[in-house]
């Protein structure tokens, strides 16, 4: 007798999201070796992971969380990983010149500093070696802030981007232009090719209704609530750097909700970004942390909808 035919597997592809990791390596490791205990293993091994972006800045270890993320393709062959830049990488990316060049021949970054000029003195910006066609956030990045506090009322380290400790992780003081040698290829190949938005077509939710098949998108901030979204997706894709800000990696209170065009199809929006965890309906705001050492990282693993987190003890 032949053997029964088996039926395909319809099981759901399992994405995990991580939050802001912001150069705090111990974290990142516990998340990690969590996530790994809390799915099923050949689940995990085959999973999509989809960082959120801030990988640098606030924490000690950037150069370590980089290394870390580099080799995830080689230890894990048979993972999908997704890189998105994150409002900090984009910022440290200028500042070591590896953006993407606008597309327009001749464009230079120093043109989009006038909508922020007000701004310079107070935030310090960047004005050594190299800044005469720096893009305005690697500026930002590098430069020195005349506040002391930031608007929750913890101290600036350094710039407005708190990339005092990104400086010294790779063995050079805070402003120094000799970071732009100290940062090795690989990790500005890595920083070059993250990518501003990701999309995935079928992912599934479990609701009190069963599994919802959904669009995904991830993206660092979110989606601008009030512009069309083709036209946002359309500028992530192709990464158009002739803006002095992004929106959808920098934005706050104007892409904090799902816009209401992916409202009419189910569409998981996922983001970083905001110091908060934040889940409801299909918006999901997985950055727990914000980058503070004493708050959890965290992880949304789908389509549970399980929250996962480096401090979570788990059972032996």
């Amino acid at each position: 007798m032949s053997a029964p035919r088996s039926e395909p597997s319809t099981k759901p592809k399992v994405v995990c999201c991580i939050g802001d990791i912001h150069g705090h390596i111990n974290k990142l490791q516990s998340l990690w070796s969590n996530l790994q205990s809390q799915i099923d293993p050949q689940d995990f091994k085959t999973a999509l992971i989809i960082f959120l972006g801030d990988y640098c800045d606030r924490g000690p270890h950037t150069r370590q969380v980089i290394d870390f993320l580099i080799r995830l393709p080689t230890t894990y062959p048979d993972q999908t990983h997704v890189f998105l830049s994150g409002n900090h990488e984009f910022a440290f990316a200028a500042f070591l010149g590896v953006l993407p060049r606008p597309p327009d021949e001749g464009f230079e970054f120093s043109e989009a500093w006038k909508e922020y000029e007000g701004n310079e003195e107070r935030e310090g910006w960047f004005t050594g070696n190299g800044y005469e066609d720096m893009h305005l956030q690697g500026r930002m990045w590098g430069g020195t802030t005349k506040d002391r506090f930031d608007a929750y009322g913890i101290e600036f380290m350094g710039s407005v981007y708190d990339s005092g400790p990104t400086f010294e992780s790779y063995g050079v003081p805070h402003g120094s232009a000799d970071l732009v040698k100290a940062v090795p290829d690989e990790h500005k190949k890595f920083l070059a090719d993250l990518v501003w938005v990701h999309e995935e077509d079928d992912v599934c939710v479990e609701t009190d209704d069963g599994l919802l098949h959904c669009k995904l998108i991830a993206v660092h901030a979110g989606l601008e609530r009030d512009k069309n979204v083709e036209e946002q997706l359309n500028f992530l894709r192709a990464r158009d750097t002739r803006v002095p800000k992004v929106e959808a990696l920098s934005g706050k209170k104007n892409t904090w909700d799902i816009p209401k065009e992916l409202t009419e199809n189910p569409t998981i929006v996922v983001s970083g970004h905001y110091g908060k965890l934040h889940v409801e309906g299909l918006r999901l705001i997985i950055d727990e942390s914000g980058g503070l050492e004493e708050k959890p990282m965290a992880a949304i693993v789908l389509p549970s909808m399980k929250i996962v987190r480096d401090t979570d003890v788990l059972a032996k």
